[in-house]
């Protein structure tokens, strides 16, 4: 092996993002479900926001963890989506070094910040049905607004660290990252030095962050489905669970891909790289275009409020 191709550099000029690997063949077919995706991720989050925004009666604690939950999905559409469709279309495969740290950030941030929203909303579930006469008080205005900068400030501070151990390594070899986008784990396999740092880094943000988000969502709803069952009707207990329902809905979208893949990972050794990298594609682009659907469908008020929109238009 010649010396070029053995030398370290600090920080590389470029990452060369793969896509797909093994089916660059089909790149452009693959992108039509990927752009299918994104259309509609874009247009529903955008369209739950002017809802919100145009619908007075939208405007309380649920409601507005829900505005914050559509645009983050649509910041981490927007921060990966884009540079995938390039790959896909132009096989534009160059990202430079600073913008792959930038979108690294923005994906693991955003992440671990949806997370937070979930948990967010599984409170405000758990007090509207497990206290109901409190609710006006408990989750007023400044209450949403402190949750909201808590969820903003502890997933930014939580992912930090990410760029910044991937900054000090020095890279050899290759630069060829095995995904459409810079993922935490891709970039830090290519580096020529000790990364067990940030693999227990990792390891803590997925089961003490995450992980601890998830316990307290199963916490939440544990509480709220005995306050249901003790309901005296099973019409006054169905109309509590629909309250709560596209909530569950989305915890389980975003919850149970992410349970996969991390067992796929560590135990589905022989399954081919394309299968792991379009699992993890599934995993981070799937719940974002499904919230605004789940939503959509399932709570009333915005399904009313979007019919009468386009009545409203068609006449």
């Amino acid at each position: 092996m010649s010396d070029s191709n053995t030398t370290e550099f600090t920080n590389p000029s470029t990452f060369i993002l793969l896509g797909i690997p093994g089916l660059e063949a089909v790149h452009v077919w693959i992108s039509i479900p990927f752009c299918t995706m994104y259309t509609i991720a874009v247009l529903g989050n955008f369209t739950i926001l002017f809802i919100v925004k145009k619908e007075p009666s939208l405007h309380g604690p649920m409601y507005y963890f829900l505005c914050m939950l559509a645009i983050t999905d649509l910041v981490l559409y927007t921060s990966t989506m884009p540079k995938i469709l390039a790959i896909f279309w132009f096989n534009s495969r160059e990202i430079n070094f600073s913008g792959c740290l930038t979108q690294m950030y923005f994906i693991h941030c955003f992440s671990v910040m949806e997370s937070g929203i979930l948990v967010a909303m599984a409170l405000d579930r758990y007090v509207a049905i497990c206290h109901p006469l409190r609710y006006s008080t408990m989750l007023t205005n400044p209450v949403v607004v402190k949750i909201g900068l808590a969820v903003v400030l502890r997933s930014g501070m939580v992912v930090l660290p990410y760029p910044f151990l991937v900054r000090q390594w020095p890279y050899c070899t290759t630069n060829l990252i095995p995904n459409p986008y810079c993922m935490h784990i891709a970039v830090a396999k290519l580096a020529c030095a000790d990364t067990h740092v940030s693999n227990y880094y990792g390891l803590f943000v997925t089961f003490c962050v995450i992980g601890l988000d998830g316990i307290f969502i199963t916490v939440s709803y544990t509480q709220i489905l005995r306050a249901i069952f003790s309901l005296p009707t099973k019409d006054a207990r169905l109309k509590t669970f629909e309250t709560c329902g596209s909530h569950l809905c989305v915890i389980l979208a975003f919850y149970i891909p992410r349970l996969f893949i991390s067992l796929m990972y560590r135990f589905a050794r022989n399954v081919p790289l394309h299968f792991h990298v379009l699992i993890a594609n599934v995993y981070l682009f799937m719940p974002p275009m499904l919230n605004p659907i789940i939503y959509g469908v399932r709570t009333k008020q915005i399904r009313d409020r979007l019919l009468r929109l386009f009545t409203h238009k068609g006449a």
